[in-house]
């Protein structure tokens, strides 16, 4: 009976679970964006808003198996209609199997989409900060 209530538009929100790439602090020079996770995720909130969809779930992973639990663990619970990541490339960090997570995602009846923005481009002051945010977690820095 959970589908039915999509398919007569009972649900009032879609709920999203919003996929980050977690990104070695070691590759901010090479690939910033991708080190990034509070941007990827802030990418997927606007998208979400813009359609009135809701974040329900905030994911941080790196070469997740697409059978993993803590993918699938809310959809299972009904807590998650929809996954979004920013693009299809923070989705092959994220996940191991992007083709085989789609797959999954269909099987399932879960939509997966992708937000397709153009990434921010870093100058050295945005690095330097992503830099600060992440060497300094447990000191109390929240990247403001």
């Amino acid at each position: 009976m959970g589908d039915m209530r999509h398919a007569f538009g009972m649900s009032p929100v879609v709920r999203v679970a919003a996929i980050a790439g977690l990104t070695p602090l070691e590759e901010l020079e090479a690939d910033p964006f991708l080190v990034d996770s509070r941007s990827q995720h802030a990418m997927c909130a606007r998208w979400a808003a813009e359609r009135g969809y809701v974040i329900t779930r905030e994911l941080l992973v790196r070469g997740l198996r697409p059978d993993h639990s803590a993918l699938w663990s809310d959809v299972e619970a009904g807590l998650v209609d929809l996954f979004v990541a920013p693009s299809r490339r923070v989705l092959e960090r994220a996940l191991t199997d992007v083709g085989a997570f789609t797959a999954e995602c269909a099987r399932r009846g879960v939509r997966l989409e992708t937000v397709g923005s153009a990434e921010p481009r870093y100058d050295a002051q945005m690095k330097a900060r992503v830099h600060r945010r992440l060497s300094m977690p447990t000191a109390g820095y929240d990247g403001r």
